[in-house]
């Protein structure tokens, strides 16, 4: 099991159907996607690193979305594992990019991971490479992962490219007299986005081409142990690869002394 302390918050939206409505290359290693539909509309959009459950057309024109659950729990899960793979969709997890209400579209930024090794590159990356337009698509919205702690205005937030929307949505939400740091790596210089962080919050780019034998994830945690000591109570945030996640957790934990309370982790995914 990856490491995470990431909630569910199930939203009563449940099962919200969409298609690609544009798709683009932002960058050598990112893909970003624009669902637009009716029933987004009506999304539930809470801002920071909110996230979802997003099925997509695996199977072609054969792929089914009517029989998935409305709650991906327990009950959902094996509902879904129940369904035939011949017609069933694949299911990741994404964080909503930027959300427009008023025209019912939402942003997704996927890593694609460039030209890089095929075997790493998973389903949904080659999927969004392919800038599906028209493709259709079904979300449960699952709520956010950050919690703002009551009180503290320091934060301190580490990702690296698959956690860089979830860091630069966090960013844009934070009350603007907020201080501390964001630590984003990517694989490329051109990966980098520009971002909405109050003056306070210092955004440290590292960019993992410098190291190209380094392993994702080991220069972001490096980054975090290396930052100046802090005084007071902090809000932390870190997720990406699983041993960052983990690391970053153990770290600010054992050595900072932050509260575990104060720190949401989630590793989500694994480098072999």
């Amino acid at each position: 099991m990856p490491a995470q302390n990431i909630t569910v918050t199930h939203a009563k939206t449940g099962l919200v159907t969409a298609e690609v409505a544009r798709a683009e290359r932002i960058s050598p290693n990112f893909a970003r996607l624009t669902l637009s539909g009716e029933d987004l509309r009506g999304w539930r959009h809470l801002g920071f690193d909110q996230w979802f459950r997003l099925a997509i057309p695996v199977a072609g024109d054969a792929t089914r979305f009517d029989r998935l659950s409305d709650r991906f729990d327990m009950r959902g899960y094996l509902r879904y594992l129940s369904l035939p793979k011949a017609t069933r969709p694949a299911i990741r997890n994404y964080t909503v990019r930027d959300f427009r209400a008023e025209t019912g579209e939402l942003d997704i930024d996927f890593v694609t991971h460039g030209s890089g090794d095929p075997a790493h590159a998973g389903v949904a990356g080659p999927w969004a490479a392919s800038l599906p337009v028209g493709a259709p698509v079904a979300l449960i919205d699952q709520g956010c992962g950050y919690r703002p702690v009551e009180g503290v205005d320091r934060v301190v937030l580490a990702g690296d490219e698959s956690a860089m929307p979830a860091v630069l949505g966090i960013l844009r939400d934070l009350p603007r007299d907020a201080v501390g740091d964001a630590i984003i790596e990517v694989p490329d210089d051109a990966d980098r986005q520009t971002h909405e962080a109050p003056d306070g919050v210092r955004v440290h780019w590292i960019t993992r081409s410098d190291s190209p034998a380094a392993r994702p994830g080991d220069a972001a945690l490096a980054a975090l142990r290396a930052l100046p000591v802090w005084d007071g109570p902090v809000s932390a945030f870190v997720a990406g690869e699983q041993r960052l996640a983990a690391g970053g957790r153990r770290h600010l934990i054992a050595e900072r002394g932050v509260a575990k309370t104060a720190v949401d982790f989630c590793g989500y995914w694994r480098s072999h």
